[in-house]
């Protein structure tokens, strides 16, 4: 394929971006770096988890996108009595009537879908949180010695509620690595409250139409593959990721604030992540701006602060500003 053919189609797929935007925005006011932030991780092929106080429309936020989306679509809402055979299913006994022959059969639980929300994961407790794991990382579920294999594009948006508001329980570090990013979303601004106050209590409710299919999601996560990323930004992102652990050579105050940084994980996220918002932006190739902008939701969720952190209220988000401070690009 030559230059001039690749560069038309990826115009044609880059815009179906812009409808699909639109088509959530019928729905959200504001949080555009959430929204995203969202697509980032359904063009690069990974899960995210979003994090807000209830009552800032998360759960809306992913359902308008699983409209948007001509994709199957299931919501399971996570308490604490729910069980893994819940969410991956289980085997029921069937009697042909023919011959009165008894048999196990798998009924699929609702992780057999394309886009999975996962409504307050932190909801229920460490078992059922990680029923998710195999789904997450191999897209198959393993049940009674028998692999099943989840249909292709496959997508968790989990909603969690933060950890200091009653009755949740902390997600399991192994889990929380398989999610491609963990986004915030914060209060709206004095405007957009306005205008979502207004919006909610009117006689209109809101419509999100369907404006991309599971074929054209895939070809664009096969795109996302073929963006160029520099060997200097390969380089300092891997740089990025093992200043992270408290090692000799770290940054000072990882070594004071961090008691176990990101694994190499961190870093292959980074970089489809930097790739999508590339390909995101009309680019076909990531930036040092593409690194920056995504190193906060890629690490944040992958660093254990120590006590000592803790007792100084230190973040996350603190860990990863000294990190891009302290650790430059070369040449930069």
């Amino acid at each position: 394929m030559n230059a001039t053919s690749t560069q038309s189609d990826l115009t044609a797929q880059l815009a179906r971006i812009a409808p699909l935007r639109d088509a959530i925005g019928q729905a959200i006011v504001g949080q555009h770096d959430v929204v995203e932030q969202l697509l980032i991780g359904l063009l690069a092929g990974g899960h995210c988890l979003l994090e807000g106080v209830p009552g800032l429309g998360k759960t809306l936020l992913v359902r308008s996108l699983g409209q948007a989306l001509d994709l199957q679509f299931r919501r399971v809402q996570f308490t604490p009595d729910l069980m893994p055979s819940d969410i991956l299913g289980t085997e029921i006994l069937e009697e042909d009537h023919g011959t009165g022959h008894r048999h196990f059969k798998f009924q699929p639980g609702p992780v057999f879908t394309n886009l999975l929300l996962a409504d307050e994961i932190n909801r229920t407790p460490p078992k059922t949180q990680a029923a998710l794991l195999e789904a997450m990382q191999e897209r198959t579920v393993s049940y009674a010695g028998v692999t099943h294999e989840l249909p292709a594009p496959f997508f968790v948006l989990a909603t969690q509620n933060p950890l200091e508001q009653a009755g949740t329980y902390p997600l399991p570090e192994a889990q929380l690595d398989r999610f491609l990013l963990h986004v915030r979303v914060d209060y709206p601004s004095q405007a957009e409250e306005r205008d979502i106050i207004q919006q909610t209590t009117g006689t209109k409710s809101a419509k999100v139409p369907q404006v991309m299919h599971g074929a054209d999601v895939l070809a664009l996560q096969a795109r996302v593959r073929e963006v160029h990323l520099g060997a200097d930004l390969l380089d300092w992102i891997t740089r990025l990721v093992r200043a992270s652990r408290p090692l000799p050579g770290a940054p000072a105050e990882v070594m004071q604030w961090v008691k176990w940084g990101a694994g190499p994980r961190a870093g292959q996220s980074l970089v489809l992540a930097a790739k999508a918002r590339a390909l995101l932006h009309g680019r076909y190739a990531a930036t040092r701006e593409d690194v920056i902008a995504l190193a906060a939701p890629v690490l944040r969720h992958r660093l254990l602060l120590s006590f000592a952190a803790e007792a100084e209220q230190k973040t996350p988000d603190d860990v990863v500003t000294v990190l891009l401070r302290g650790v430059p690009l070369a040449g930069a």
